[in-house]
């Protein structure tokens, strides 16, 4: 079985064009599920074909998932793992039936994400400190998170030539490499434009490579977020760095840079913008995402309520 998965594994990236984080995410689920075969049929995994793995024992290792705990989103994702590690298995005419269509998806939790009041955010961007390299650097992945919408990922695999300053525009690859033009405004292209003084200075620490910089699209792409040392910035240090500013101007817990993104699509649908348009921002494919992440807020549909009823 676990020669099986290597292979789905490769065809994804070969075949399907897979981001490296989605084969890690696959490859860490399958390889949970591998672990539960062994032990549901008692014998090493290269002994386990895949004819013999059917709805049943898919259902048991969801059971499994649901009495450990695991987030019903966990679940639903592993499940997806499996089934789509099932098509290729299908297509491979390896098996005859995909099993994993035969299970039910956890029901999702509803959960709103987080968003901060302009407020917060206000305070958020004044957060680093405007007299270090560093400092200004910050200010400007803050700014243009806000300014944006971006994902974390998208943010960090930026490139030095997808952003023009002149018309405020970024050129931003999404997920399944679909590609999009965002705007920004005049804030964040001014803190761009200070970063930019000092990042030639950070750049010429970085060591000489032939290699694309990590998590660069092309070949010997300049980031346009670096560290210390000159390289790409990592989604796990942005992460840390937005947790760090908010928790020094917030009393906010649990804030991530997604609370950014959310809080850019409701803020602006709360003045009025169009969801369709917001849609297009965020990069989604489908209209019901963006009502996820999208919600007016109780004061504002009182305001509306107020302005439109004839006897309020």
């Amino acid at each position: 079985m676990r020669t099986h998965v290597r292979c789905f594994l490769e065809y994804l990236q070969l075949n399907r064009n897979a981001s490296p984080r989605t084969v890690r995410a696959y490859d860490s689920d399958l390889r949970q599920f591998v672990s539960f075969l062994e032990r549901h049929f008692e014998r090493p995994a290269d002994q386990i074909t895949p004819r013999e793995v059917d709805h049943h024992a898919i259902r048991r290792f969801m059971a499994e998932l649901y009495d450990r705990g695991n987030a019903r989103a966990s679940s639903a994702r592993r499940l997806a793992a499996i089934r789509s590690f099932g098509r290729y298995l299908r297509r491979e005419q390896l098996i005859d039936q995909e099993p994993g269509a035969m299970v039910a998806t956890p029901k999702q939790e509803r959960k709103m994400p987080a968003r901060l009041e302009i407020s917060e955010v206000e305070a958020l961007l004044a957060g680093p400190d405007s007299t270090t390299p560093l400092g200004r650097r910050d200010r400007a992945i803050l700014e243009l998170f806000y300014a944006s919408g971006l994902r974390l990922s998208e943010l960090v695999g930026l490139d030095l030539e997808d952003v023009n300053l002149s018309s405020r525009l970024v050129r931003v690859c999404g997920k399944g490499g679909k590609e999009r033009i965002v705007p920004f405004h005049r804030d964040a292209g001014g803190a761009l434009l200070v970063y930019f003084g000092d990042r030639e200075a950070l750049v010429r620490r970085a060591p000489a490579s032939g290699e694309a910089p990590h998590g660069g699209r092309r070949a010997n792409a300049d980031p346009l977020f670096v560290n210390y040392k000159g390289g790409r910035l990592s989604a796990r240090s942005v992460h840390r760095l937005v947790r760090r500013y908010v928790s020094a101007t917030s009393a906010r817990l649990g804030i991530s840079p997604h609370a950014l993104r959310h809080s850019f699509a409701t803020h602006l649908l709360e003045r009025g913008a169009d969801l369709r348009a917001i849609q297009e921002l965020l990069g989604h494919t489908r209209l019901s995402t963006t009502q996820r992440y999208t919600h007016v807020s109780t004061a504002q549909l009182m305001s509306l309520y107020k302005k439109s009823h004839p006897r309020a």
